[in-house]
């Protein structure tokens, strides 16, 4: 089954309500752009996915390797560079220290997580209205 995810924004309102599965979160603008920032905006939102695949893919490796991590925290800020260019700079946190070559096989498994390979991949977005 693909992954669907479906959003729905009522008339005169930014607050949108998402629902994937048997899941429901908010979306919406800051009030600086006109929400009522009842969630978190889309940029922010495509942040939260990357740094939580991120988490989630490390945790998962490290756990099979039985690494003592700690917590492992995720950070990911958006921002175009002077080319104009998209960038996301994601920030990995582990709460206890690992040795030099586990750190190097942490970057090499974040960079493998499945929303990182879509990011970086090439991306095409079909529009249809049904």
């Amino acid at each position: 089954m693909k992954p669907q995810v479906k959003a729905t924004t009522p008339p005169s309102t930014y607050t949108t309500s998402i629902e994937a599965r048997t899941h429901q979160l908010v979306a919406d603008e800051p009030i600086s752009e006109n929400g009522k920032d009842l969630g978190m905006a889309p940029n922010e939102l495509l942040a939260a996915s990357l740094a939580s695949c991120t988490s989630i893919t490390l945790r998962m490796y490290t756990d099979r390797k039985e690494w003592n991590t700690g917590n492992i925290s995720v950070t990911v800020e958006i921002e175009k560079n002077e080319l104009q260019q998209v960038v996301f700079t994601r920030k990995i946190h582990l709460e206890n220290e690992l040795e030099a070559a586990q750190k190097d096989r942490i970057i090499a498994i974040a960079n493998a997580c499945p929303v990182h390979k879509i990011l970086s991949g090439q991306i095409v977005i079909e529009t249809i209205q049904v």
